[in-house]
């Protein structure tokens, strides 16, 4: 099976150190530091990461299953919202999807995005967090 890495360095004390997420493959470096993930400050912070992993993760398997159906989508678009709780805690992540999916009755679209919730990988590494989903056909 596959295996991906990632590498953070961080430098310093919590609040006013910083530090430097970096994914193998050099499709992203940057920067992270306590206010970019519990204020407003430049930066990314793990909490966004774990988002795109989850959308990218979840307009993949979602494709799948359409394609599986078939009836092979034109387009997935995810968004995932991820709240950071106390403790600090990821309390819950909110998806949105919007699809443009010919030839595809409302109904079997929600079953198979449903689907796609509960089953792609990072959902399933996720699931101590509360999951929403809305997806809509466009």
């Amino acid at each position: 099976m596959t295996v991906r890495t990632a590498n953070a360095v961080w430098e310093g004390t919590l609040k006013e150190g910083k530090g430097v997420m970096k994914m193998q493959s050099g499709a992203y470096e940057g920067p992270y530091t306590w206010a970019s993930r519990f204020a407003d400050g430049p930066g990314t912070n793990p909490e966004e990461l774990i988002g795109a992993a989850h959308a990218g993760c979840f307009s993949m398997f979602l494709s799948a299953l359409l394609t599986s159906n078939d009836t092979p989508p034109v387009r997935v678009e995810t968004s995932a919202a991820v709240h950071l709780g106390e403790g600090p805690t990821i309390t819950n992540i909110d998806l949105v999807c919007r699809a443009k999916v010919p030839n595809i009755s409302e109904e079997k679209f929600q079953e198979l995005a449903r689907s796609a919730k509960e089953r792609c990988p990072v959902s399933k590494v996720l699931a101590a967090a509360e999951i929403s989903l809305q997806a809509s056909l466009v």
